[in-house]
């Protein structure tokens, strides 16, 4: 249950890593590197810290140093594993890649800025993810000496863009930083790959060899929430990423989300929203539709 360390080979002769990586993707890992992902094809779960969102083409994150992440095709459950095939064209460069001084220039400010709030994991939207994807896909083909060149317009964009979400909350990534949490690390990795399913605290508590009381005032002062709250609310947050969605049904969506029926389903998503599915999907859909109509 372990975090997984897993690096990408990088050649001696070059400052950064350009990877394509087709699937299966790794599994839940994190690394030194700071890492720039483009979902070329596929779809399914994206997992970034205690973040979890739907993913699918031209699906554009930036992850900061040793924060845990893995993206879950939908395939990788079906028969058919090898359709669609799955594929994301990454980059990954280390604090000092371009030397222990670059990033700390007076014209770097505004860079490194955002490279710091990368911790948490952006998720890039509107016109500065269009031009980090143009520019990507023309990298794909370049040589070396053009991919570092190329990079630095990437990095302008960082400078300047707001045009990105922050993914995992702060509780989960001092979690993650810090060494001597490692039991709560492991329970948190255990509800994020199986919150879909029935989890009961005696599985928890095998996670994190734990007795009970020990377990509950740990994990409270780790994530700020009581375990079966956090866990309750990862569950309704990804609830709103497939009510947005609209391709599943309401009781399907409770289903996926990990709830045994819908009237339960349909009370803990009050509580924590203060709408029902239902209200809450058609307020979403109205507000999409009244923006569209601004922008005409």
């Amino acid at each position: 249950m372990k975090i997984a360390k897993i690096r990408l080979l990088q050649d001696p002769n070059k400052s950064f890593i350009v990877h394509n990586e087709k699937s299966p993707f790794a599994p839940w890992h994190h690394h030194p590197e700071y890492e720039l992902v483009l979902i070329l094809k596929g779809r399914g779960q994206r997992l970034v810290g205690d973040h979890i969102d739907r993913f699918e083409e031209k699906d554009l994150i930036f992850i900061g140093p040793y924060l845990p992440h893995q993206w879950i095709c939908d395939n990788e459950n079906s028969e058919n594993k090898d359709s669609p095939n799955n594929e994301a064209f990454v980059i990954q460069f280390v604090h000092n890649a371009l030397g222990d001084k670059f990033f700390e220039i007076p014209e770097n400010v505004s860079l490194k800025k955002f490279l710091c709030g990368s911790i948490r994991g952006y998720e890039f939207y509107g016109k500065s993810k269009d031009k980090i994807i143009s520019i990507l896909l023309k990298m794909i083909k370049m040589n070396d000496v053009k991919r570092l060149y190329t990079l630095f317009s990437i990095f302008e964009i960082f400078a300047s863009s707001n045009e990105y979400h922050l993914l995992s909350s702060p509780a989960s990534v001092e979690s993650f930083l810090s060494k001597e949490n490692e039991p709560m690390q492991k329970s948190l990795q255990y509800i994020m790959q199986n919150f879909q399913k029935k989890i009961q605290i005696k599985d928890l508590l095998k996670v994190a060899d734990m007795p009970y009381s020990t377990f509950y005032s740990s994990f409270k002062h780790a994530y700020t929430l009581p375990f079966k709250d956090y866990l309750l609310n990862i569950r309704i947050g990804y609830a709103c990423k497939l009510l947005i969605d609209e391709t599943q049904d309401i009781s399907q969506i409770a289903f996926d989300c990990g709830f045994e029926n819908l009237s339960n389903f349909n009370r803990q998503f009050k509580r924590i929203k203060n709408l029902t599915p239902s209200q809450y999907q058609k307020k979403i859909f109205c507000e999409r539709n009244l923006q569209e109509k601004q922008k005409r």
